[in-house]
Parts: structure tokens; C-alpha cells; sequence
């Protein structure tokens, strides 16, 4: 993820659990926030006279545990955990090596903030190649609301998700919203990990900072930042193919969904989405940053 430097080495295994393990901590911490973004993107926009159902984050936390219990706001934390420990190793552990390669097998300071954005790309691309099928029943356990009496669920869990979708929609059904996935997945990896990266290593440099929790906080806060700057429209997108099966493509949801709720609807739920992605990549790196430690090794 970040140069561990000269004095010590870390494999691709001890990187992948370390990053798993971080991942999966802060989806479970942040599994509301996560709920009540998808809810607000897959809101469509109020008729004439008609309130919207949900409004703002916390807004929409009080009426789903309201209307649906409190447990309901960890809907989808199981295929979520699926997700991060696919996902969130893969990414990070693939990181450095990719980094490693771009300047010639020699990982040092002068990796420019170019490699680092095209490795986070890449590795972003491919673990959401592999983890497509968990973030698939993650936003359909989310995006479900609380049904009419006698009326069941669609899925009664994520594995029951799994099974059913290919039972009736095929197996290829599993990666249905994989090119706006990846290409929010590539975007949103390389705003985090490139900018935490660069970030630390700044930080770093000016007179006083030490490589140390509140270093690891402020990096973390400004790679949540960017990554929701730069990844939300994707995001909205991608919330919405998975969501909703009335879109034919990822150019037809962008169209009909710019035509007719305008551009800030790509940006729904944005502040849900950084509380969540800050607080998110705060808690994961933090995490990280301890837990790989155990998996360190002086040369």
C-alpha cells in the first residue's frame, strides 16, 4: 500500500490478510452509512406535491430502523464482508507489487504519483473483476425496503442471494453492473490508495510529523475525500444497474437518470457517502497500518 522502506518486507500474503482483515473491520463499522447511501442514490425523484421518503443521512438511518428494525441497517453486511475480504485484499495486496513493477522491480521514494494512480487503476480493476458477485448481493439486500404484510422478500440471505440469481437469471447474471463496477471500483482505488499514499508520504516530509496514528488519520480523511469527489457518479450509477433492472446499459442509466433528475443527481447521498468513506478509509487504514506490523520482517 504505502513504501514500507528500505528496513523491512512484507509478502503478497501477509499484505493481502492484513488489508482483508482492516477491510472487513470497517465495513462492519460503517455497514449503516453504506445502507443509507444506496437507499438515497436508488431514490428517484419526488412527483409534484410528493416528500421524498428518504432525507439525508441521518434521516434515512432513523426511518429504515423505524420501519424496519435496527437490525436492518446491516443489511448486506454478509456478502459486504464477502466483498471486503475479496476486494480490500486483493487491491492493496497487488498495490505494491504493481508499483514494484512500473519502476523496474526496485520499490523506492521515487515512485511518481502517475504510477501510483495506474497501480491503484489496475488493482482496483481487477479485485472488482473477482469480487463483482458479492457487491452485486450487497446492494440488492440493501436496496430492498420494507415490503406490504404477506408479502416475502426476495432473498431470505446472501447465500440464498447467490443461488437464487443464478437459478433464475444465470451465472453470468452475477456480474450484471461489472463496467460501471470497475470503472467506479478502478477510480474510487486509485483516489484512496494513490492519495493516502502520497498524502502520507507528504505529510511525512514536513518537520514534526512521524509515521503515526494522527499521520494515518489525515491521510485517511483525504483519500475519503477524494474518493467520493471523483467516484460518486460512477457510484450513483452503479447502485443503480445493480439496484434496478429497468436501465438496458451503463450509458442508458447515465442518460435517463441526468435527463430526468439533472447532474447533482449523480451526486445523491454525497454526504452519507463521505461520513462513510472517510470515517471508512480512516478506520481500514488505521487498521492496516498495525495489523501488517505482524507481518513485517526485518531484511
Amino acid at each position: 500500500m504505502t513504501d514500507l522502506g528500505p528496513q523491512t518486507e512484507i509478502s503478497f500474503a501477509g499484505t493481502f490478510l492484513s488489508s482483508a482483515f482492516a477491510a472487513c473491520f470497517a465495513e462492519f463499522c460503517t455497514v449503516p452509512l453504506d445502507v443509507a447511501k444506496v437507499r438515497l442514490q436508488l431514490q428517484k425523484k419526488a412527483s409534484a406535491g410528493e416528500g421524498s421518503k428518504y432525507r439525508g443521512m441521518l434521516g434515512t438511518i432513523r426511518t429504515i430502523a423505524k420501519e424496519e428494525s435496527l437490525p436492518a441497517l446491516w443489511n448486506g453486511v454478509v456478502p459486504g464482508l464477502h466483498r471486503q475480504f475479496l476486494y480490500g485484499g486483493l487491491r492493496v495486496g497487488l498495490y505494491d507489487p504493481l508499483k514494484m513493477f512500473f519502476v523496474g522491480g526496485l520499490l523506492s521514494g521515487d515512485v511518481s504519483l502517475f504510477q501510483k494512480i495506474l497501480a491503484a487503476l489496475i488493482t482496483g480493476a481487477i479485485a472488482i473483476t473477482i469480487a463483482n458477485p458479492t457487491d452485486l448481493v450487497k446492494v440488492r439486500l440493501q436496496a430492498e425496503g420494507k415490503l406490504p404484510p404477506g408479502v416475502p422478500r426476495r432473498y431470505s440471505g446472501a447465500f440464498n442471494a447467490y443461488s437464487t440469481i443464478v437459478r433464475q437469471e444465470g451465472l453470468l447474471a452475477l456480474w450484471t453492473g461489472l463496467g460501471p463496477n470497475i470503472a467506479r471500483n478502478a477510480i474510487v482505488n486509485a483516489a484512496e490508495l494513490a492519495s493516502y499514499d502520497h498524502l502520507k508520504q507528504t505529510i511525512l516530509a514536513i518537520p514534526g510529523f512521524t509515521d503515526n496514528v494522527f499521520t494515518h488519520t489525515i491521510a485517511g480523511l483525504g483519500a475519503g475525500l477524494f474518493a467520493v469527489c471523483i467516484g460518486s457518479p460512477v457510484d450513483v450509477v452503479k447502485s443503480r444497474m445493480m439496484g434496478d433492472s429497468t436501465y438496458n446499459s451503463t450509458l442508458d442509466c447515465f442518460i435517463k437518470t441526468s435527463k430526468n433528475e439533472g447532474f447533482f443527481a449523480f451526486y445523491k447521498g454525497f454526504f452519507p457517502n463521505f461520513v462513510r468513506l472517510g470515517s471508512w478509509n480512516v478506520i481500514m487504514f488505521l487498521i492496516l497500518e498495525q495489523v501488517k506490523k505482524i507481518f513485517q520482517r526485518e531484511l
